[in-house]
């Protein structure tokens, strides 16, 4: 079992380090690989995309060929998580701005995102959230972050914050606005293992 972190910009040790203490809580082994150049995501049972700068992230996706390879994964079943910028990656269609800087945008998730959906006044902030999949609060910590404004009959929406969407999944995708590795809380690491690893 390999889990790919693409690791070409962002949160990646975060994020690494993050899915291995939930692999370890679970006794479950598995390889964790950061993924910079493409061939790597076909051997790969799993994704992550990372937070960080979504338009330089997708247009380096495409650069190195990576951008794809995660759609063919997709397409073969392969759980994929994205969280904050990788929530923007997944969208089938973004804001205003996104369409301005001719983002590159992966469309495996029947929503719409606004990049910057909290503005200036709450770049960063933490919201206890009640999360669908959760059985108690889950404290999320936002930066700068993305979220869902309108999504498909497919998507299921998992938390919201005010009117914003903040978490869904749809098929083997789940997409989080905020950064679960920047918590000591790995349940929704954990969720996304049950995705890989069969619930």
């Amino acid at each position: 079992m390999r889990i790919g972190v693409i690791a070409i910009q962002g949160a990646v040790s975060e994020h690494i380090y993050a899915l291995g203490r939930a692999l370890s809580e679970r006794g479950e082994d598995a390889g964790i690989v950061p993924i910079k150049h493409s061939g790597v995501v076909p051997a790969c049972d799993a994704l992550v995309l990372p937070g960080g700068e979504s338009t330089t992230l997708g247009s380096l996706l495409v650069r190195e060929g990576i951008a794809d390879e995660i759609k063919e994964a997709h397409a073969h079943g392969v759980p994929i998580m994205g969280t904050c910028a990788g929530l923007i990656l997944l969208a089938k269609e973004g804001d205003p701005q996104v369409g301005k800087t001719r983002q590159g945008l992966l469309s495996l998730m029947d929503i719409r995102v606004n990049r910057n959906a909290f503005g200036r006044q709450r770049e960063s902030f933490e919201a206890s959230l009640d999360v669908l999949v959760l059985d108690s609060p889950y404290n999320a910590v936002f930066i700068r972050a993305p979220a869902i404004v309108e999504y498909g009959n497919g998507v299921t929406v998992l938390s919201k914050v005010d009117e914003f969407v903040v978490a869904a999944e749809q098929g083997n995708v789940l997409a989080l606005a905020f950064h679960p590795e920047l918590t000591d809380d790995l349940r929704l690491h954990q969720y996304f293992l049950d995705m890989v690893f069969g619930r």
